[in-house]
């Protein structure tokens, strides 16, 4: 025998074997219909009895395998059924005839056989027959497991008749040596008669019925007479069949232990506890045996319990059987069947490392000289075997050769499907999952140096198919999954074959489905490049949408009562987790910045690199980049527009590397980090964008807060200076822009300011709002430059020495003076001399623009952008005053302004206050300027209620009121300066220089006296004129402008000569008399109320007269200052009645 059944297992030695063939032409596919229903029949209760019988169906048997059927009778086919196809009757005699020839072959060992006609009908169809079944076609075949059934009950009949003729020889006859065929010429010669020759008959002849009783169901006595058979052919040595003597024992008992098969066929062989029960019905038969050496009543010989072996004795049977069948080159496919057999029952018994060691010595049975095709089944079936007992990679392997043994060079048309089938089915083996999911979880299984050899045969098999789909599904793989495991060199030769393959088929991410029904995923390029970091990165500052403050209460209702919860912190921590806390607004370019790494060791190129979205409509705009060799982390921004609004997820990336397509989802990259991956899409807003006349600033403004400034401007400005700034405000976005405010903030500084340092009027530009896409308009901003003019210490210093007073009037220096440089006056410490003595250092001022603009869909749902302008300027010194002082003017309510004026700058400077002359400066020089200024009612300024809460402090509030009256002031002194040679001006201020002393001189007293002669005012030069003899009317009138009642007061009207040589003349009685009393009397007045008083003079000569008015020291008038008690000069000039003529 040398074509081996690696299906066996033990209980098929019970079963009788019958072949079912087609004769003459007969389609395959309607001759598998009738194979399939007939091979259903498999098991049947024999009739009258307890026994079933179980027929095995071969469609193909070996002839030469049917000369073994004495060795083991489950190998002699006992049935032959034949399936043919006859339409015609002339046909029929050589259908029939055809039947014949093939029962032929078997002839010798059948018990029965059947011929299935279909397509015949008419009268020889009609004539009835027990070998042969008519049947119109292969749908009209209802009868045919019936006709099975007795064709089975007609086997069993000729079983039970050879078992009991073997078991019931007359004690005269000789019994039969049974033998193997390459047995027969051993035995020619032999000494019949000897006793070692008949113990061999009666061995052989004992097994041979032990394996007719368990065919036939009667696996008691089959156990019993495997027993005695061992003994018996024991004794004589007779290996060879005491082999299948303790294989038959086995196998019985195998079939008592495991009711359900062994074979890991679907269903029980039998019913459980069904034959041996059977057996006891048969065990008092009359004459069973013969006095031949066997007892007639067999069951008494030996008990049950003793008959059938313990599963641990069965594979103790087994190995010694084999080791028996070992000693026989010409029964090697009887070891090689009973290895399967014995391993198919370890693996029921979960013994694995007795079933390898049985499945090792089935590998190196030599056979005789093998097909390609057996090879291939010889492997597969030990792959399925190892895979039986749990040993994966061992199973895995022998089906790779299997695979290989498919496209032998000796095979003239490989079968490269078969080799890939067989490929993929040894994945699990070796650990391998052609899902990329499975190698994101933890370490990586199995060994990857075969993993990668099989994946390189997957590739291979699979271009050889003519599937380039495969191939490059399978080599992206293997470049994605064995990555950490390929050398530098494995790398470049993976990605040039990879280049080559994807330039015919481009790699995708569609799932492949394989005819077989399996399904290949896709595989995404994760880790071409790597990604470490995914950042939703925010809008340019200029450009993030900000929402309106709104109401309390709108914002209050999505919010807990509660100050703290774990269950809402939890929550929020996770949508935080997930959600940025900044929106991108739809239409404007939104960025994503990933940190990639490239693992290979050349330079990656990846093409049309962009994002995965969900939520919203996006447009991604792809990228290219190339990452030089291991590059290291290395930033990428992709960027894309959203085109709608809502909540829009990043759910991954896009790329195409080598070809290959890939979507790379950040839910499937490991170790990676991000900020988020869900943000709100705004709806759309306008762009401001913002150019001016002025230069942009190198310096980038820094402010406290965090602000960000798009535009930077810089300008130089002498102290005082004005510059005209001019904005032009362009949309460049899509939408009309409809609402802008303006708004400016000083950094913080240490010097002072004076007035506004940014002014602007928005209506003008308003008025050209709304702006439509694409339109400008312009905006005026002046910039204004007003520090502190007053001089520093050493430069007062400086002055002083060089012969100008600084603390009263010049006493020995001219008026003009310029100062020198002084080199002898050094400072000890360089550092103080810098900060305190440069007085041409420049000052640094900075300011924020700040544009707060919206429209479109953006301004309904109420969102606006910031755009903020940074002004950087420094500031020059222009001029300083170095001193100011004030003298009394004529008029009590005037006064003189003396101020030292200090160029500062390089060039001639000329400088003019209101209704007075230029003054020349040259450069470096100082000069005084006096100024007549009308003295300042201060009382009348009002104070703001905001002022008195915010300046609690009395010394701050005086600050504040002595700020306002030196704003006050220098509106009235209107002081200019102007370089001609750069043709720059601007304005010079007092506000900073201002003492308190100074104030109070320029200060109103809250006491206004005025004095009327003749109704005319009489104040500063005014001369009253009045002719001798006439009485002159005299009113004295005061005005009370302070915040309490003043008075009663007491006035004397005295009048002089002054005769312009310092000598006053008092002695007037004669020359001037009052027409009632000369003392004014006034009573008390309340505040911003008057009181008047009213007398009259009479001059008797001609000149010029002067009136001196005194109060009366008493206790009302010595509480008020002396300064409240200024009453202007009176001069009057009395003219005699020829000059008026």
């Amino acid at each position: 025998m040398s074509v081996p059944d690696y299906m066996q297992c033990a209980e098929d030695h019970q079963t009788l074997l019958v072949v079912v063939q087609p004769v003459g032409i007969v389609s395959e596919e309607n001759f598998f219909r009738i194979y399939k229903r007939i091979s259903s029949v498999s098991q049947i209760n024999v009739r009258d009895s307890q026994r079933v019988l179980y027929i095995r169906y071969r469609h193909h048997y070996p002839p030469e395998n049917n000369e073994w059927g004495d060795f083991q009778t489950h190998r002699k086919v006992v049935g032959l059924i034949t399936v043919t196809d006859c339409f015609s009757a002339k046909d029929w005699p050589q259908t029939f005839e055809k039947f014949h020839v093939q029962k032929e072959i078997y002839g010798s060992t059948l018990y029965d056989s059947r011929l299935f006609v279909f397509g015949l009908q008419g009268e020889i169809a009609e004539q009835p027959r027990t070998d042969v079944a008519f049947y119109p076609n292969y749908d009209e075949c209802e009868s045919v497991e019936k006709r099975i059934e007795d064709f089975i009950e007609s086997l069993f009949i000729v079983l039970e008749s050879k078992r009991l003729d073997r078991a019931t020889d007359k004690s005269g006859d000789k019994i039969p040596l049974l033998c193997v065929p390459f047995e027969k010429k051993d035995f020619v010669g032999l000494d019949t008669d000897s006793r070692h020759y008949k113990k061999r008959c009666q061995g052989r002849m004992r097994k041979h019925v032990g394996d007719l009783c368990l065919q036939a169901g009667m696996l008691q006595d089959s156990l019993v007479h495997y027993h005695m058979s061992v003994e018996l052919l024991r004794s004589v040595n007779d290996f060879l069949w005491l082999g299948a003597a303790l294989e038959g024992l086995c196998s019985a008992s195998v079939i008592y232990h495991y009711p359900g098969g062994t074979g890991g066929k679907a269903g029980a062989r039998r019913p459980q506890g069904s034959s041996l029960p059977a057996d006891t019905g048969n065990r008092h038969r009359p004459g069973a045996l013969t006095t031949n050496g066997i007892n007639a009543d067999t069951s008494t010989e030996i008990g049950r319990a003793k008959n059938c072996l313990s599963p641990e004795d069965i594979i103790d049977k087994y190995k010694e059987a084999i080791s028996y069948y070992s000693k026989y080159k010409n029964a090697g496919v009887i070891e090689l069947e009973a290895c399967v057999k014995a391993v198919r029952v370890l693996a029921i018994q979960k013994r694995s490392m007795e079933a390898s060691e049985f499945l090792q010595n089935a590998v190196y049975i030599n056979l005789r000289q093998l097909s390609e095709e057996e090879k291939i089944q010889r492997y597969s079936i030990l792959s399925e075997l190892y895979e039986l007992i749990g040993f994966h990679r061992k199973s895995a392997f022998f089906k790779r050769v299997a695979a290989m043994q498919c496209v032998a060079p000796s095979i003239a048309e490989p079968g490269w499907r078969a080799c890939y089938k067989l490929l993929l089915e040894t994945l699990p083996g070796y650990s391998l999952s052609l899902d990329p999911k499975d190698f994101n979880k933890g370490t990586h299984r199995g060994w990857a140096a075969v993993q990668m050899r099989l994946l390189h045969e997957l590739v291979y098999a699979s271009r050889r198919m003519g599937n380039p789909a495969l191939s490059v599904r399978h080599l992206s793989f293997l470049l994605q999954t064995m990555l950490d495991f390929l050398s530098d060199q494995e790398k470049k030769d993976v990605t040039q074959s990879l280049e080559s393959y994807t330039s015919k088929c481009p790699g995708t991410m569609e799932l492949l489905s394989l005819p077989d029904g399996l399904n290949l995923p896709p595989v995404p390029f994760t880790k071409l490049p790597i990604v470490r970091r995914v950042k939703l990165l925010n809008l340019p500052a200029s450009l993030r949408p900000q929402k309106m403050k709104s109401l309390l209460g709108q914002n209050m209702s999505a919010k807990s009562p509660f100050i703290y919860s774990p269950i809402i912190a939890h929550n929020r921590g996770e949508e935080r987790s997930k959600k940025i806390d900044f929106q991108w607004v739809q239409g404007d370019v939104c960025e994503v910045q990933l940190m990639v790494y490239n693992p290979m060791p050349f330079e990656l190129r990846v093409e049309n690199m962009g994002l995965l979205t969900s939520g919203v409509e996006f447009e991604s705009l792809p990228a290219a980049l190339s990452l030089p060799a291991e590059s290291g982390l290395y930033p990428v921004t992709l960027v894309g527009v959203p085109r709608s609004t809502g909540q829009i997820s990043i759910n991954g990336y896009h790329t195409t590397v080598f070809g290959v397509f890939s979507d790379c989802l950040l839910d499937s990259l490991p170790g990676i980090k991000t900020n988020g991956s869900t943000v709100e899409v705004i709806p759309a807003l306008p762009r401001l964008q913002i150019s001016t006349s002025l230069p942009r600033s190198a310096r980038t403004l820094q402010p406290s807060s965090g602000d960000e400034i798009s535009t930077n401007v810089s300008v130089q400005l002498y102290n005082g200076e004005t510059q005209q700034l001019d904005i032009k405000l362009e949309n460049i976005g899509t939408e009309p822009l409809e609402k802008l405010e303006v708004t400016s903030k000083i950094l913080t500084t240490k010097e002072k300011l004076y007035g506004d340092f940014l002014s602007w009027k928005l209506e003008e530009t308003l008025a050209q709002f709304p702006l439509q896409p694409g339109k400008t308009a312009t905006f005026t901003v002046n910039i204004k430059v007003k520090l502190d003019f007053s001089c520093q210490e050493n430069l007062l210093q400086d002055l002083n020495d060089d012969g100008i007073s600084v603390s009263g009037l010049p006493l020995s220096s001219p008026f003009r003076q310029v100062v020198k440089p002084r080199v002898d006056s050094k400072s000890v410490n360089p550092s103080e001399s810098s900060k305190a003595g440069d007085f041409s250092h420049v000052k640094t001022l900075e300011a924020i623009l700040n544009f707060k603009y919206s429209g479109g869909p953006g301004h309904i749902d109420g969102y606006y952008r910031n755009l903020s302008l940074g002004i950087h300027v420094e500031a020059e010194p222009s001029v300083f005053f170095t001193r100011v002082s004030t003298l009394p003017a004529t008029s009590t309510r005037q006064c003189h302004l003396l101020l030292d004026v200090f160029n500062s700058t390089e060039h001639e400077l000329t400088i003019s206050a209101k209704n007075n002359e230029e003054l020349i400066l040259h450069a470096g020089e100082c000069q005084r300027m006096a100024i007549q200024v009308d003295k300042f009612n201060f009382e009348s300024f009002p104070e703001s209620p905001a002022e008195r809460t915010q300046f609690t402090n009395p010394k701050q509030l005086e600050e504040e009121r002595q700020e306002a009256r030196g704003l006050e002031i220098n509106s009235k002194l209107d002081i200019h300066w102007n370089i001609p040679s750069l043709k720059r001006h601007g304005e010079a201020s007092v506000e900073g220089i201002l003492n308190q002393l100074v104030l109070e001189h320029l200060q109103l007293a809250p006491l206004q006296w005025d004095v009327l002669v003749d109704g005319q005012l009489c104040d500063c030069d005014i001369v009253a004129d009045c002719r001798v003899g006439d009485p002159i009317p005299l009113e004295v009138r005061l005005t009370n402008w302070s915040k309490r009642n003043v008075g009663p007061f007491a006035l004397t009207v005295i009048p002089y000569q002054d005769y312009q040589n310092g000598v006053h003349n008092y002695e007037l009685q004669d020359a001037i008399t009052f027409v009632g009393s000369n003392t004014f009397y006034i009573d008390s007045v309340r505040p911003t109320e008057n009181s008047v008083c009213l007398g009259a003079l009479l001059f008797l000569y001609t000149g010029d007269f002067y009136l001196n008015i005194k109060f009366h020291e008493d206790t009302t008038s010595k509480e008020l200052p002396l300064s409240w008690f200024c009453l202007p000069s009176v001069h009057i000039r009395a003219q005699g009645p020829d000059l008026q003529a």
